[in-house]
């Protein structure tokens, strides 16, 4: 049976592409979004070019006839679009964003950390084995939703499980628009199941925990090994680091395909739209609650309590909705008074210096 993939694919690029370096920038990845924002001027002395990887030292970028690293300067990450400008490459400007990945940086201050951008599709890869974690991929999901991002569930190492339905059975609850896919990422299944969303000027990143097979899934694409990859532990199933850093990979056909490290934590920011859409079910059911500030715990007239006692929503999902919930709410504020204390010391210090300057002239 052919199988309709259609309401999972991203939406057609359309538009006018500019004339001069398309050919070249549409294998990276260019589409009409970004052209729209160039000017005459842009165009006269800057070259546009993309993010593939991020180094200490500076941005590997690629463009037309450019293979370069950028040093550091503007707040980029892989698969961003850049106008580079040769004679001051610091001050090279970041063109707006068509979606970004972030979360909350591991740590106590609090930042942000940009995962990726500029991404079509998302692959969400976990194996059925100890690895397989229902909160974690519904994590992955907000994200993707967060971002307008398409995100599909890839389960591997099916082959190595008694009855990897149950994973497939599990995983396809999370939300009736995420498609979840059993592959062999050892196979020539990659190539075929993955072929409606790895097309010429898409761009798709591999997201999951190491030892997954996210870098064997890559490799498998290209018929080739493109990336190191490294066996599980036996006694806990945990994946060993392989890719250490954020790569971007391009196949013969222009696709983008972007591998990234295991992520043990993925504290999620700014993502309240993306976790009400994984949730949408009981988002639905609050707004039904007697009271606009339910809690949804004692509370007289609250419609999830009472879906929980007929059993129509799974306690354990419940629990999962309100941490995730709770922990945006906390991040998300944690970040908007910093970059308010951040905003009002720098008002501060421009009041000082203009003060300074009247009193010097």
């Amino acid at each position: 049976m052919t199988r309709d993939y259609s309401q999972f694919l991203p939406p057609s690029a359309s538009g006018n592409l500019p004339r001069k370096k398309t050919a070249q920038l549409e294998k990276l990845g260019w589409k009409p979004f970004f052209s729209q924002q160039l000017s005459l001027d842009d165009t006269s002395h800057l070259s546009p070019v993309r993010v593939t990887e991020v180094h200490r030292t500076g941005l590997h970028v690629l463009g037309e006839d450019i293979d370069t690293l950028l040093p550091p300067g503007p707040e980029a990450t892989v698969g961003d679009w850049l106008l580079y400008d040769p004679q001051h490459p610091g001050s090279s400007k970041v063109l707006e964003r068509s979606s970004v990945f972030e979360r909350r940086a591991p740590g106590t201050d609090r930042k942000r950390q940009l995962i990726a951008a500029n991404v079509d599709t998302v692959f969400i890869v976990s194996s059925c084995n100890k690895d397989f974690n229902i909160a974690r991929l519904e994590r992955y999901v907000a994200l993707a939703f967060e971002a307008a991002v398409t995100p599909v569930i890839l389960l591997t190492k099916a082959d190595l499980c008694d009855d990897p339905s149950s994973y497939l059975a599990r995983a396809s609850e999370i939300s009736n628009r995420v498609l979840v896919e059993l592959v062999n990422a050892l196979s020539a299944e990659p190539i075929t199941k993955l072929a409606p969303w790895c097309k010429a000027g898409q761009t798709v990143a591999f997201l999951g925990s190491s030892g997954v097979g996210k870098s064997t899934l890559v490799n498998a694409l290209f018929r080739d090994g493109v990336t190191d990859t490294a066996a599980i532990r036996e006694d806990d199933s945990k994946g060993r680091h392989t890719t250490t850093r954020r790569q971007m990979h391009f196949t013969p056909n222009g696709c983008a395909i972007l591998d990234t490290p295991g992520m043990r934590e993925l504290q999620l920011t700014n993502v309240e739209t993306g976790i009400a859409d994984v949730f949408a079910d009981i988002v639905d059911l609050a707004g039904h609650c007697r009271f606009r500030d339910c809690h949804h715990d004692t509370e007289p007239g609250c419609a999830i309590q009472a879906a929980l006692d007929s059993g129509d929503i799974d306690p354990a999902r419940f629990a999962r909705w309100k941490k995730l919930a709770a922990e945006e709410r906390y991040n998300s504020s944690s970040l908007n008074e910093r970059k308010s204390a951040e905003k009002a010391f720098q008002k501060m210090v421009n009041a000082v210096q203009q003060k300074t300057r009247k009193q010097k002239g």
